[in-house]
């Protein structure tokens, strides 16, 4: 389980295999990984950022992939490395962890949101 800085700036735990994509006008940004917050074998042996090294991907492959299952529309993608596939989630932020739910990845808080 890897932490990263999910696009609305709260921390998201999910799988290492998946990567959170940006695409705002020409550019696409893959959302670095933070710390394991879980090992099986308790030692990270690589970087989780180096997908190349991980997966056997190139991030240019991985932005191809993404651009042809939207046309290259503006918004956040997943990429699950391990599988090889590929989601659009939406323009929002948020439609990042509702695709995680769709995904049987995590779920709502049940006690909700805490006051400020």
């Amino acid at each position: 389980m890897e932490t990263s800085q999910a696009p609305s700036g709260l921390p998201l735990a999910h799988p290492a295999r998946f990567r959170i994509v940006e695409r705002e006008g020409n550019t696409w940004a893959i959302h670095r990984l933070g710390e394991a917050i879980y090992s099986p074998s308790g030692q990270s042996a690589q970087d989780p950022n180096d997908l190349e090294a991980m997966f056997g991907l190139k991030p240019s492959t991985v932005c191809i992939e993404l651009f042809r299952i939207n046309g290259g529309r503006p918004g956040y993608y997943l990429a699950d490395l391990r599988d090889r596939k590929y989601y659009y989630c939406g323009e929002t932020p948020e439609t990042v962890t509702q695709k995680f739910y769709e995904l049987g990845i995590g779920r709502p808080d049940p006690m909700g949101k805490l006051p400020d």
